[in-house]
């Protein structure tokens, strides 16, 4: 059974999950460990503890240590991505490509303890200057989702540490295996005891012991928008810092003069891959009536091209849906298009394979109306639907049209029509002719509206949320 990392030792729950792979029912990745609320205490007294020496500590000493994570990540991505792949479901490629991007991720941030800023100013008062830096905020406690299991929490971890804080992070129930590896990893790298702390548990437990205690001076978070909500709730009761990313209902706009293959691959890609759970998945094909028939006959002869399987297995393109719940809940959305009159053009259907696994084809509707629920509410699985678009303008207002804001996608080849979608589109990422899932690591991550609160994920835009600024002066 693998356990709790708290204060530097590996401790024992008070429970367990049993780990199971949604691609073979029948196997048992491992036992994990659950914390209670005074475990989770305790991780959260150690970091307290820890911070004022790890903030104030030598530079070098930090970076090499996150740069000691990077390395191994990358030397054991196959491994690694392996193990991601098998817990998860995401095919062993992508799983593997996970991996990487959490060690390139380490290792951006590790060059980022060393180039830390600020600013010294003269005063408008004569023989006063004014000195303006950035101080980590101290304890944060970081809540990550099961759909990126390495590099979710990698993103939130990596620039916590670089910039000086104690971390006490809870990962998704439902994928404690890639978590704990990536703790596994931390803990040799030389960090002091009490810097880093892995707490597995559920959030009735853990998360809401973590939102509630004084000492945790700030919240990342990434998941469902119900329970984001109930984060900042809790949270800014007391005053912490939050930052929330709850997800989306990601346009995909393809206009008449798009390259068709290019729209194709965009909406595939971008709708399906990772089994459509993703947060930056497109849910939403907005389509102009002159190319839409010759759009949804491609995607349909593409989607029945795919192959459903084993996540681990050579030439799998989607692996299994990540639990029973999760299947559910898709199975529940396609009665639901088919009762609001939309049109299943292809999938739909749950699929056997050599073993017992989730295994649902990947679904398209047509006909839908941008007030049906399947066109509003995130579904996070491998199901889109087809919205006819009179021209750009009404393109863009259905794109517009919805409580979510976290990416957009627009296939064309007019720049006038892509530099105003760019300008125009009410996301916090703008994709044009490329698919609306795929980020960059050193750059902004992060929408509006429903889809974020509070500063940017990745890159230096992440110092805004994991540091304070302070403002001194001194006279002459």
């Amino acid at each position: 059974m693998k356990r709790n990392y708290i204060a530097g030792q590996w401790v024992e729950g008070v429970g367990i999950r049993r780990n199971i792979n949604p691609s073979d029912l029948d196997d048992l990745i491992d036992e994990y460990a659950h914390a209670d609320a005074a475990q989770t205490e305790t991780a959260i007294a150690a970091a307290r503890a820890a911070f004022p020496a790890w903030a104030r500590g030598p530079l070098q000493a930090r970076a090499d240590s996150l740069e000691k994570i990077a390395a191994e990540l990358l030397a054991r991505k196959d491994e690694l991505g392996e193990l991601l792949a098998r817990e998860e479901g995401k095919t062993l490629p992508e799983a593997v490509g996970e991996v990487a991007r959490a060690g390139q991720i380490f290792r951006f941030f590790a060059g980022e303890v060393l180039r830390g800023g600020g600013e010294h100013l003269p005063s408008v008062r004569p023989g006063v200057t004014v000195d303006i830096t950035r101080e980590p905020l101290g304890v944060v406690g970081i809540i990550t989702p099961w759909n990126f299991p390495v590099a979710i929490p990698a993103w939130k971890i990596a620039p916590a540490l670089a910039w000086g804080n104690c971390v006490v992070f809870k990962p998704a129930d439902l994928v404690p295996g890639s978590a704990w590896a990536l703790a596994e990893i931390i803990s040799r790298a030389g960090l002091p005891a009490g810097v880093f702390n892995l707490v597995m548990g559920p959030g009735s437990r853990v998360g809401q012991t973590l939102l509630g205690h004084p000492d945790v001076a700030g919240i990342s978070f990434t998941g469902s928008a119900d329970t984001g909500r109930r984060v900042l709730a809790a949270a800014s009761e007391r005053l912490a810092k939050v930052q929330l990313e709850m997800g989306g209902k990601n346009p995909l706009v393809v206009l008449d003069d798009a390259d068709l293959a290019t729209a194709v691959n965009c909406a595939v890609q971008g709708a399906y891959y990772s089994t459509g759970q993703r947060c930056t998945a497109s849910s939403r094909f907005i389509v102009q009536k002159g190319i839409l028939p010759r759009f949804v006959d491609a995607v349909v002869e593409r989607l029945g091209q795919l192959q459903v399987d084993d996540a681990r297995a050579a030439g799998t393109d989607i692996g299994p849906v990540v639990d029973e719940a999760q299947l559910q809940q898709d199975l529940a959305y396609l009665e639901i298009g088919r009762s609001e009159g939309a049109r299943l053009a292809h999938g739909g259907r749950l699929l056997e394979r050599r073993t017992r696994g989730h295994y649902l084809e990947p679904a398209l509707f047509v006909d839908a109306d941008p007030a049906m629920r399947i066109a509003r509410e995130e579904i996070f699985g491998p199901l889109a639907c087809v919205i006819a678009a009179e021209d750009f303008e009404h393109a863009l207002a259905l794109a517009n049209d919805t409580e979510f804001g976290l990416s957009a996608g627009l296939c064309t080849s007019s720049l006038k029509h892509a530099t105003q979608f760019k300008r125009e589109a009410q996301a916090g990422m703008v994709m044009v002719n490329v698919p609306t899932a795929g980020v960059d690591y050193h750059v902004p991550f992060g929408g509006r509206k429903g889809s974020s609160y509070g500063p940017r994920e990745q890159g230096r835009y992440a110092a805004e949320f994991y540091t304070t600024v302070k403002t001194a002066y001194t006279a002459a």
